[in-house]
């Protein structure tokens, strides 16, 4: 068999990370593959936890895939800005994804899942059960962990049914209270005072093309608000400076309270005016807005946004 590499998308969150894992270790229990699980970036501090409570070891960064091997699979994105860069260079033979599809195109057949789940390992989780493979207690426990992050704690509005029943059966496997355990992971990841004002912004960030234009969204996770806007000028600079050096048109940084399950958006760059019609709203100071209820990029971000830009 040949070797292939699986990831998920640059600036890795939990999810990222674990369905790379969990997909790996499917593909090489069925013999399909000799499938490595590889990081398109290093852990931020919440996965960094996960891994850590698992005793599971972090996966290998690799910046180009070409050089090692000729075919990859993806997991949790499909869009080409958010992959590997030289993924025109490789041959994709599987995609897991719970994300819209855009720019993604193949010359040869593939295996392709998507679903419209709050999570990719929450797919995964079916593909075991349809494969007959059993999952075992750690990959359990890494996978609820991803559940739990990209859904916060089943209160984001991307949950759905199959979230629920995924997360309750891996929680079973793992032996976990999901409650305990889910909230202090959260919490994890919210300790913002080591981080510089760039991993703030861009430690999570996705770029999207709407209407013509570049946008960049980041999204931090906290339980102060207020604590994350005390860096507001030396956000907003930041923000700036990646416009101007990456070319991004826009700069959104959605700051998430995980306790109350509001947001406060930061907005860099142009034009502002089809952000306030996105969310019905007037940023204050030509730079704020509070979102009350929004904790999803996926879902209450991103598609407003790109009705509002079409």
């Amino acid at each position: 068999m040949n070797k292939q590499l699986v990831f998920g998308h640059s600036n890795p969150d939990t999810d990222a990370i674990v369905a790379a894992k969990a997909f790996a270790y499917l593909q090489n229990q069925l013999g399909v593959a000799d499938a490595e699980a590889v990081a398109l970036g290093n852990p931020n501090p919440e996965t960094a936890f996960v891994l850590a409570h698992f005793d599971e070891a972090t996966p290998r960064v690799i910046e180009t895939a070409a050089n090692e091997v000729d075919s990859v699979m993806l997991v949790d994105h499909n869009e080409s800005q958010q992959s590997v860069s030289d993924l025109d260079q490789v041959t994709v033979t599987a995609v897991v994804d719970h994300h819209r599809i855009a720019n993604f195109e193949t010359s040869q057949p593939l295996f392709y899942r998507a679903e419209p789940v709050g999570c990719t390992s929450t797919i995964l989780t079916k593909l075991f059960h349809e494969n007959n493979v059993e999952i075992p207690a750690k990959l359990a426990g890494l996978m609820l962990s991803a559940i739990v992050s990209d859904t916060l704690l089943l209160k984001s509005p991307t949950t759905t049914d199959d979230d629920r029943k995924a997360l309750e059966e891996l929680a079973k496997i793992a032996n976990i209270d999901v409650e305990t355990y889910g909230l202090e992971m959260l919490k994890a990841g919210t300790d913002l005072s080591s981080k510089s004002e760039l991993e703030l912004v861009d430690g999570d960030a996705k770029s999207f093309d709407m209407g013509g234009k570049t946008i960049r969204i980041g999204q931090v996770n906290t339980v102060d608000l207020d604590d994350v806007f005390s860096r507001e000028a030396a956000l907003v600079k930041t923000m700036e400076e990646e416009n101007q050096k990456n070319g991004y048109d826009m700069f959104l940084l959605l700051a998430t309270n995980i306790l109350s399950s509001d947001s406060r958006l930061l907005v860099v760059g142009e034009p502002k005016d089809i952000v306030e019609k996105a969310f019905n709203t007037e940023l204050s100071d030509h730079n704020t807005a509070d979102l009350p209820g929004v904790v999803s990029r996926k879902k209450q971000v991103v598609p407003p946004l790109m009705d509002a830009f079409a």
